[in-house]
């Protein structure tokens, strides 16, 4: 117990202090690379090389052509709140620089091995400062070129709880990519170079933006660019936005720059993605790399730790004028629909040819057609008297539709349609419940349904292109079948995955190479023994290209770019999760991309393939994401409508 004299409030030792600066602005590897490159620039480098060993825990290394430092600077530098881009506290109001805290540095050598390398051009020698947990190890004059290599080593190796919350290498590399391609995108007119355990992963030459945007992201992503430009009183904007098709599901190609400041803030996003309103689909989100200029005394970064947040003085009229730039740009280059109203509307029809003969137009009708007697009263249908396959086979055109051999899933479906909308549910046999067991791409006949000619009794059409329309005796259902189709599939794999047959693997005749970036072969790289089970057959080929080599044999017949780019989406959706709930997410990804899309139209047999498949899944209601795939009208429902 203190008594009243003494003290119970003490000044913490500057490495204590450090250290616990360091848990703000050092959060993983990622978080020196930025600083330590944000550095580089504000040096005034025109390359800048980063170095990682194991994603960066065990080393990071940043080189840089800048001006370099003296022997006393070299020191001083790692002294907590030492800058040099601030004087007073008037320099906040006016900031044109990427570092300016003097936190870094001190934070950084508090819980790592900091070797300093740096040289000024007229300087005969440089000089190497070491430092370690905090403490200043030596100075000593060293043979080096001009400019700096700062390396730091064994990153949080005194603070133990902190290293082991760094998640898997893969995880680590991602998240370092994506510092350094916002750094990398801010400043086209300069090289970077970005090399992991000594493989090159990025090397960018200076150049145009819209050649750095290819350069990172792929070849295929030049089509996919719309220029954006304003200049206001202001703010300046110049970048691209991507085109409404290419957007995805998931965040993480949205960059916005505040005078060369990466920055995150929702109403600037909100003013793109309402400037695309209309365009996209509820859900995705596109692409943009966005320049905003601003007057520094107008902007204040200095909200956050790690500089990613701002304020602005106008922040709602520069929400008008970037809504109003990105919309103005989409209709220019033909993005979005415009009206002229001096293009004439009428039919354009081409006269006919010298001698051609008009014919009358004549319609032609099949008066015994009857689109809910598709099959005849011996329950075959008319092409050539063949049952109708089970969808899981190769000769149905909605693949993987089933979950349980042909009676059973029939006897699921008919439980279903002649008790009500909750049959299923209720229903506790084995049989309604079955999980696929067959070998993967084995055609199964269905065989006759019991002779009561329970298909042709059903009414089925197709809405839409989207929605497949039935009945119960309680009342109307609709299906949606791309949320269908893919129920049934993940449940497929699942299956297949449960009892060990996975890997079952459909080899291309052509293996395709596909250009997906660093940061997503990271991905894909650290999902491969799922995806391996799966029935993928990639090859890492370096770069952030990946050669397909084989598919899922459930979805050979799609397009392989389609289908990994739809495993990414949910990996990247994932974020860091345990193998298997990545497993999961990848059968997901799979069955998503692989599922008949919606607006596809679908002929009376791939309908009934999907609403019997539907029907034998463990959770036919739901689909992997836990959105509707049915929708019921009881009869009340729709007589109410009348009254």
């Amino acid at each position: 117990m203190k008594t009243a004299t003494e003290s119970v409030i003490e000044q913490l030792p500057d490495h204590v202090a450090n250290q616990i600066a360091a848990g703000e602005v050092v959060q993983r590897p990622a978080s020196v690379v930025k600083e330590l490159m944000e550095n580089a620039l504000d040096a005034g480098a025109t390359k800048v090389v980063v170095d990682l060993k194991d994603a960066g825990r065990n080393r990071i290394a940043v080189s840089d052509d800048g001006s370099g430092m003296g022997a006393v600077d070299a020191e001083a530098c790692f002294g907590r709140h030492a800058t040099s881009k601030l004087r007073s506290a008037d320099d906040l109001l006016s900031l044109a620089t990427m570092g300016f805290r003097g936190e870094a540095l001190s934070s950084v050598a508090s819980i790592a091995r900091v070797e300093l390398r740096t040289r000024r051009e007229g300087d005969p020698t440089g000089t190497e400062v070491v430092m370690e947990g905090g403490e200043h190890l030596g100075t000593e004059p060293v043979t080096c070129e001009p400019g700096t290599r700062m390396t730091v080593k064994r990153l949080f190796y005194n603070v133990p709880a902190r290293r082991n919350f760094l998640k898997s290498d893969q995880v680590e590399l991602r998240h370092c990519i994506d510092e350094f391609q916002r750094l990398a995108l801010a400043h086209p007119e300069l090289s970077f170079v970005l090399r992991h355990n000594g493989s090159e992963l990025f090397e960018l030459p200076a150049g145009a933006l819209r050649h750095r945007i290819v350069r990172i992201f792929g070849g295929r992503y030049d089509e996919r660019l719309v220029p954006v430009e304003e200049q206001t009183d202001v703010v300046g904007l110049r970048g691209f936005v991507g085109k409404p098709e290419f957007a995805r599901r998931t965040r993480g190609e949205q960059f916005l720059f505040v005078n060369g400041r990466f920055i995150r803030h929702g109403a600037f996003h909100g003013a793109v993605m309402r400037a695309m309103e209309g365009l996209l689909t509820p859900g995705q989100f596109p692409l943009y790399v966005l320049f905003l200029q601003v007057d520094p005394s107008r902007v204040d970064v200095n909200i956050h730790p790690t500089k990613v947040e701002a304020k602005f003085q106008e922040d709602r009229a520069i929400v008008a004028i970037l809504h109003a730039a990105v919309k103005r740009a989409l209709g220019r280059f033909h993005v979005a629909p415009s009206l002229d109203f001096d293009t004439e509307t009428a039919f354009d029809i081409a006269p006919p040819k010298p001698g051609q003969e008009v014919e009358e137009p004549r319609i032609q009708l099949n008066p015994d057609y009857n689109p809910f007697l598709e099959y005849g009263p011996s329950g075959k249908s008319g092409d050539g008297g063949q049952s109708r396959p089970w969808s899981g086979g190769q000769g149905s055109g909605v693949r993987g539709g089933a979950m349980a051999p042909g009676r059973d899933r029939i006897a699921a479906t008919r439980r279903f349609f002649e008790s009500g909308d909750r049959a299923v549910e209720e229903e506790g046999s084995d049989k309604a419940r079955m999980v696929f067991s067959e070998v993967p791409g084995q055609q199964i006949e269905a065989g006759p349904s019991t002779g009561t000619g329970f298909d042709e009794q059903r009414p089925l059409f197709q809405l839409y292109g989207g929605w497949i329309v039935t009945a119960t005796r309680s009342g109307l259902v609709l299906v949606d079948q791309h949320r269908a189709h893919t129920r049934i599939l993940y449940e497929r794999f699942s299956g297949m995955a449960q009892q060990l047959m996975g890997g079952h693997a459909q080899q291309l005749l052509f293996p395709e190479i596909l250009e997906v970036g660093q940061a997503d072969a990271a991905l894909l790289e650290d999902a491969m023994p799922a995806l391996s089970q799966l029935g993928f057959n990639l090859e890492p080929m370096g770069g952030g290209k990946v050669k397909v080599l084989g598919l899922p044999s459930e979805a050979a017949d799609g397009d392989p770019q389609m289908l990994v780019d739809a495993v990414l989406q949910e990996l990247r959706d994932a974020g860091a999760v345990d193998a298997e709930m990545r497993a999961s997410r990848a059968m997901a990804g799979v069955a998503r991309g692989a599922a008949v899309p919606s607006g596809r139209t679908l002929t009376r047999t791939e309908m009934l393939d999907v609403v019997d498949g539907l029907f034998a899944c463990q959770e036919p209601d739901r689909d992997p994401w836990g959105r509707p795939t049915i929708a019921t009208f009881d009869r009340e429902a729709v007589a109410s409508r009348f009254r």
